[in-house]
């Protein structure tokens, strides 16, 4: 098999990526502000609960977390999981790291001072208007290495969809080796992965710029 040929094999799988990495972006930084809203919540109940949800999100494999939202439905109410594959990939993945994106967008919430919210109020501010354009601003220039360490992240963790035999492009990449007794596939696959992780840096790196004015 040639390169080129190669090449043309694994595009889907490369196209599957990026839809994993662009899909679970696109839900789990929202509802990672929802949770850790959850996890400052007056109620004690729903703090601990929230909590609970974190510490088993981020204490147990992803790979685990996949298996258990795929086979879970199947298993517990006897539901077909006929074509359910990709939606609970995107379900796994997003459900896991909107926990770490509450976790850090908390840690962003902790570091701005109670006097801005108070001068806020004195200054005839609504709380929606304290958040929106004073609060997160700020938190957004604060935690944005952060974000930034768990997008790379997660660019390297879609590779775990080979768990649910997704076609996704480290699967691709396995099958073509193992048939072709090539180390190529992987080459290429690594090539991706870097170009990937490089484009997510400059990108984030452009946008800490965009939040230089708040110096």
């Amino acid at each position: 098999m040639t390169l080129s040929t190669m090449l043309s094999s694994m595009g889907g799988g490369m196209l599957g990526t990026c839809g994993i990495f662009f899909l679970t972006i696109l839900f789990s930084m929202p509802l990672g502000m929802v949770i850790m809203f959850l996890r400052r919540s007056r109620f004690r109940a729903v703090q601990e609960i929230t909590k609970l949800y974190i510490a088993v999100m981020r204490g147990t494999p992803l790979m685990l977390q996949l298996l258990m939202w795929y086979f879970g439905p199947y298993y517990l109410f006897e539901m077909s999981i006929r074509g359910y594959r990709f939606p609970a990939i995107i379900i796994g993945f997003s459900m896991n790291y909107a926990a770490y994106f509450a976790e850090i967008y908390r840690g962003g919430m902790d570091t701005i001072p109670k006097g801005q919210y108070e001068a806020a109020e004195i200054l005839g501010y609504s709380k929606a208007q304290t958040f929106f354009k004073i609060i997160l601003p700020q938190v957004m220039k604060a935690i944005l290495p952060s974000v930034t360490n768990e997008i790379i992240t997660l660019v390297k963790d879609t590779s775990l969809a080979f768990t649910l035999a997704y076609n996704e492009m480290f699967s691709i990449a396995k099958q073509i080796a193992a048939s072709q007794t090539s180390f190529v596939p992987f080459i290429i696959a690594g090539v991706f992965y870097f170009i990937a992780n490089y484009a997510v840096a400059f990108v984030m790196e452009r946008i800490e710029k965009a939040f230089d004015y708040y110096k």
